[in-house]
């Protein structure tokens, strides 16, 4: 169960040194929706997979509080596990859908995701048609996409916790279909974020865990405009033990695979300046950036200690609903460990791939994580994230 209520500020958040890890999640889509989303806050009890195959070493860490009694303060050493995942497109309704009604859709990748908090970006509403939809009837260059209300419980069997909705296809089929997908969310016990001024806060293993989504649409929080974002980040590290970020930025298409200085633009949008965004908002207080968006891999750096990840690219597209050939089937789960001041403990990058029905699977040729080391070093040289043969992601020297 989680809470939608707005979380005790903490009086000051904690000193930031080196080594925290900041990843970037790029889908960041904001929704206007209206009384009662505003600073909404998550608080769920998740379960507690093990996570040592991916840190640097061993750290013991209590277990989550009971329902209705209080966490205990976290030490500074105690550890938890995070993983997330670019864009997830089950399918799309009504003609678009997978073989038995998805039944084990992510059977491939469960044990791949497992982490204390499982995150994904949601890239379609889960709704019935609510008789609005972003394309109208002759639309030829337009795309939308949703599933039915079950759908929501295939991300709950595949372990996940938290669905990011700031994206370009929040909105697909308007306010209705927004509400429809948090409320079909929640109904399973997910949280979701993106909402403008959301802040979820999640209790993972005692820990508080605050997620917002960013975008450059109106439904979300803006990628675009940099001081309210950050004065958002501010309010959610006086909420939270650690911060995490998911923003959906960046041009789309297999020529945007490289990170470079500058805003990005696409089909006239403005979709925000990716390292700009991602180094302001670890100045205003977050520990981990997922980003998201241009539907390939991006590389990773490390800013002040946090990794940043530019762009995990496609992770599902049912039914053919996303292109899956080339750099645009290659996706990935990225694995890490932080612990409760911020510090990194350690990280990993499987890699995935969208198989001929759409489905996420892991990629053993691990063409992904071959992508993502040599982009990595291509484009932020003495910043960029290691990756070994095995994926274990390590901070530069």
């Amino acid at each position: 169960m989680y809470e939608s209520s707005q979380p005790t500020p903490r009086p000051n958040r904690r000193h930031r040194g080196p080594g925290r890890l900041v990843l970037v999640v790029g889908a960041v889509v904001a929704l206007l929706l209206g009384v009662g989303l505003a600073g909404l806050a998550a608080t769920r009890l998740l379960d507690d997979p093990d996570p040592s195959r991916w840190q640097a070493e061993p750290v013991g860490s209590a277990g989550s509080a009971g329902a209705g009694t209080p966490s205990p303060e976290p030490t500074a050493a105690q550890v938890v596990s995070l993983s997330a995942t670019g864009d997830i497109v089950m399918g799309n309704a009504p003609a678009r859908l997978p073989a038995n009604g998805g039944k084990g859709f992510f059977d491939s990748v469960r044990e791949a995701l497992a982490a204390d908090l499982v995150m994904g970006n949601l890239e379609e509403p889960i709704t019935d048609d609510t008789g609005t939809s972003k394309c109208g009837a002759n639309s030829t260059q337009c795309h939308q996409f949703r599933v039915p209300p079950s759908y929501a419980a295939h991300l709950k069997e595949a372990g996940f916790g938290l669905l990011n909705q700031a994206n370009n296809h929040g909105y697909d089929y308007g306010a209705a279909g927004y509400r429809n997908t948090q409320r079909h969310l929640e109904a399973q016990g997910l949280a979701n974020t993106g909402a403008p001024d959301q802040i979820t806060v999640m209790d993972v293993k005692g820990v508080k865990v605050a997620v917002v989504g960013f975008s450059s649409y109106a439904w979300s929080n803006s990628l675009v405009d940099i001081p309210a974002a950050a004065e958002v980040i501010k309010k959610a590290a006086t909420q939270a033990e650690l911060v995490v970020v998911q923003v959906h930025m960046g041009g789309e298409g297999t020529d945007k695979i490289h990170v470079k200085p500058g805003t990005e633009m696409f089909l006239g949008e403005n979709r925000g300046d990716p390292v700009k965004f991602s180094h302001a908002m670890v100045d205003a207080g977050a520990d981990l950036i997922v980003g998201h968006g241009p539907h390939v891999l991006r590389g990773m750096e490390f800013y002040q200690g946090r990794l940043i990840a530019y762009s995990l690219g496609n992770f599902a597209g049912g039914a053919g609903a996303l292109n899956n050939s080339g750099r645009l089937g290659w996706g990935g789960v990225l694995k890490v460990s932080l612990a409760a001041d911020g510090t990194f403990s350690g990280g990993e990058f499987v890699s995935t791939y969208m198989n001929s029905a759409g489905k996420p699977t892991v990629d053993t040729q691990k063409r992904g994580l071959k992508a993502v080391q040599d982009l990595s070093a291509a484009d932020f040289d003495n910043s960029a994230a290691k990756l070994d043969a095995a994926g274990k992601i390590s901070a530069p020297a």
